[in-house]
């Protein structure tokens, strides 16, 4: 697995955000456009709910044994009892926490944690001050302390290096190594030596803070994730891409297999009963590793960040509903029971897609971190065809034939035909919900809150006809059964109808769970989608909930 690409395309997009806000695009009168009024709502259950947390990266404990968990997606340290998986207290942004990676307890209890995007090493001490320690580069990623209280931090796919930090945030960061392989997960030996898997090269290494002497200590693992070591002195590596869990020995370089576990394993960490917790970043779970092998659920797995929806039909006429939840693609049963489901994951990528969208028998994602729209097979959860050729895609769908792209690099709605790329529209601020009906095609524009039609009978609108204004922050587009567009607004927590004809706007259902914001990323983060089946039921994703609704107008 070739994490490389994941790297390369967050820093890609420093560049383009800077000039993401373009005016919107001109447009012509629209029909009278009026602010949303409450519908009779219509029937709104969960067909599927995911984990409480949106992805777990780094965990750790406390002196009274409480666990943390750091979780980039959702922006926060949650806190909870192993015992139970009773989230106890959630750390936020209110709180100066901020996309936080990894997380390690100072000699004086504070909590210290790195931001993955910001560069930030944030300090929480006991008393409830929050502080910065560091401002490192973005890509802060695995941090620990020494026996005697030195802190260190390494960068990682935004950046590489490892830098010791004054845990005081009195002295400048001192840099000790670079262009390491990506160090992740690290811990301190008895040997008086940094310990941390090398990302990229398959091997575990031990590292001299004092000279940035580098030396390998275990290899032939396929993208280790990171180590720690038991009372007993004895190191511990996981393996992100395929699930295992070993024990190294440090003389041999040999490893004993402990566990094969579901991939995506991020981090571990022994509690003060000796006890071995391991975190899942895709599945946003944390398991107890027994000591035969066996797991112990703590906080369970599912969906961590669900955003594009789509409904597909099969051969033999039953429909399934799709969801992109950042590194996996979900299969959800259109018509389940009254009970949520699990769902099936059918494909795993990097980087994370964010939207999802019928194309021919196949989908089309789109993701704005690899700059990459991608047609999988959903029979075999295999990737078809990959264009990198997109500048910051931000939603992707079918058309005519064609594929249809919502570009934020560029401000404008592209059509790739046969030909070569047409501009269909320009100057759309941060273009996001695209949805077609025969040979008529709209888009949604986030930052304005319209919806535009931009082709009529196949032919480009030039300029663009606003068709609803007023919406706020809306995302996924999608035509209704009755020929209207619904759009989840994402800044107001609701699924709303347009009428076409009269431009009236009118609420389906709120009080959704959605508009998880992801600080550094394009506003739509990490999209809420809908999509209508061919019975007219709606289905609606809630990235802030982890949820799929299933609607009935």
């Amino acid at each position: 697995m070739k994490q490389t690409a994941y790297a390369i395309a967050i820093l890609c997009l420093a560049g383009v955000l800077a000039g993401c806000l373009a005016a919107p695009a001109p447009v012509t009168a629209p029909p009278k456009s009026e602010v949303p009024v409450k519908s009779e709502q219509a029937q709104v259950r969960v067909l599927a709910r995911g984990a409480p947390i949106h992805g777990a990266n780094g965990i750790g404990f406390d002196a009274q044994n409480r666990l943390y968990i750091a979780s980039i997606n959702g922006g926060e340290i949650v806190v909870m009892d192993p015992e139970t998986g009773k989230i106890i207290e959630r750390i936020g942004a209110e709180r100066g926490v901020d996309t936080p990676d990894d997380l390690a307890f100072g000699p004086d209890g504070s909590l210290y944690w790195t931001s993955l995007y910001g560069g930030q090493i944030g300090r929480l001490s006991p008393d409830g001050k929050m502080s910065t320690a560091a401002q490192l580069p973005p890509g802060a990623n695995p941090i620990t302390f020494s026996d005697d209280g030195r802190l260190f931090v390494a960068l990682d796919f935004l950046g590489d290096a490892l830098y010791e930090v004054d845990p005081a945030g009195k002295k400048e960061p001192r840099l000790i190594a670079k262009d390491l392989g990506f160090l992740n997960g690290m811990d301190w030996g008895q040997d008086g030596r940094l310990y941390g898997p090398i990302w990229t090269k398959g091997q575990v290494v031990k590292v001299n803070v004092d000279t940035g002497e580098i030396k390998v200590v275990a290899e032939g693992l396929v993208v280790p994730s990171a180590v720690k070591f038991d009372a007993q002195g004895r190191l511990h590596v996981l393996d992100f891409a395929t699930g295992k869990v070993a024990r190294i020995n440090l003389q041999t370089g040999g490893r004993e297999e402990l566990a094969q576990l579901a991939p995506s394993l991020d981090n571990l960490a022994f509690d003060a009963k000796g006890r071995l917790f391991i975190s899942n970043a895709e599945q946003g779970s944390v398991i107890e590793l027994l000591s035969d092998g066996k797991s112990r659920p703590v906080s369970p797995a599912g969906m961590i960040a669900p955003g594009g929806v789509a409904v597909v039909k099969d051969a033999g006429g039953q429909e399934s509903v799709f969801v992109v939840d950042s590194m996996t693609l979900c299969q959800f049963d259109a018509q389940a029971g009254a009970s949520p489901q699990p769902g099936k994951t059918i494909a795993r990528f990097m980087p994370p897609n964010f939207t999802v969208a019928p194309f021919g028998d196949k989908l089309v994602m789109s993701s704005y971190m690899g700059n990459l729209v991608q047609i999988v097979d959903p029979a075999t959860g295999k990737i078809v065809h990959t264009d990198p050729s997109f500048k910051t895609p931000l939603n992707a769908i079918q058309f005519g034939g064609d594929l249809v792209v919502a570009e934020l690099g560029t401000n404008r709605i592209v059509r790739q035909t046969s030909a070569g790329p047409v501009s269909l529209a320009e100057g759309i601020a941060v273009p996001t919900g695209l949805a077609a009906s025969g040979r008529n095609l709209w888009a949604a524009d986030w930052a304005s809150g319209a919806v535009f039609q931009i082709v009529k009978d196949d032919v480009a609108l030039k300029p663009a006809v606003q068709v609803a204004t007023g919406l706020k922050n809306p995302e996924g587009l999608a035509v209704a059964a009755d020929g209207g567009l619904l759009v989840v607004e994402a800044g107001a927590g609701r699924l709303s109808h347009i009428d076409l004809t009269t431009g009236k706007v009118k609420t389906v259902a709120d009080g959704l769970e959605i508009g998880l914001p992801l600080p550094h990323m394009p506003p739509t983060a990490f999209f809420n989608g809908v999509a209508v089946g061919a019975s007219g039921d709606i289905y609606v994703t809630g990235d802030k909930g982890s949820v799929l609704y299933h609607i009935k107008p």
